[in-house]
């Protein structure tokens, strides 16, 4: 176990789902069902993606180390693009996704029901997204499987808590814009030290 490892990807994952459309799907779905039952049914797919991220980086880190590492440069630098670039369009598409997961959230389910909507409406949401594929480039540049698997899952598990008990509150001291803006740069500092080590330039503090 490396705990700066675990930091780290728990940082990277916390700031790049903070303004995701999955924090907002948990909050519309804490409106129509017990926050709790929310958390446990978004908790346990962000659990099944991470597992899948991380197997998937396993796999993909077996392969020629360097034009690994320059695809998880891209990677990065896409990600980092994209989230500055979007923080301009944040509240629209914050409006957006809160009105196509009002249509999905059914009121009225308790229990069992609340915590398979909340685990369906999320897991079928998130393939694909940036979050799972950051977990599985860390996987891939750090080599270290569990750390960033716990720090992932830990820091997606905190946002969806948070958004089913603060929600809006948060939002209105966190602006979305903002939370884009210092996510772009933290891919971007994580594509800027992955080129150094491909260029055999690797910092000690990373």
């Amino acid at each position: 176990m490396d705990l700066a490892l675990l930091l780290t990807a728990f940082t990277t994952i916390f700031v790049v789902e903070l303004p995701d459309k999955t924090f907002i799907a948990t909050l519309v779905l804490a409106t129509r069902y017990r926050p709790l039952l929310v958390w446990i049914g978004v908790a346990s797919a962000f659990l099944i993606q991470t597992l899948v991220a991380v197997t998937l980086g396993g796999f993909i880190g077996r392969l020629p180390r360097t034009p690994v590492e320059i695809l998880v440069a891209a990677l990065f630098l896409v990600g980092g693009i994209m989230l500055l670039r979007g923080a301009a369009k944040a509240k629209q598409e914050e409006a957006e996704a809160e009105h196509e997961f009002e249509a999905k959230a059914r009121p009225g389910a308790t229990g069992l029901r609340a915590v398979t909507t909340s685990f369906l409406v999320l897991f079928l949401a998130e393939w694909g997204d940036l979050s799972q594929l950051f977990t599985a480039g860390l996987v891939v540049k750090y080599d270290e499987p569990v750390s960033i698997g716990l720090g992932a899952f830990a820091a997606l598990a905190l946002v969806s808590g948070l958004a089913a008990l603060l929600g809006r509150t948060l939002l209105r001291y966190l602006p979305v814009v903002l939370i884009r803006r210092i996510g772009g740069v933290v891919c971007l500092i994580l594509a800027a030290v992955t080129v150094l080590g491909v260029l055999g330039l690797d910092l000690p503090i990373l």
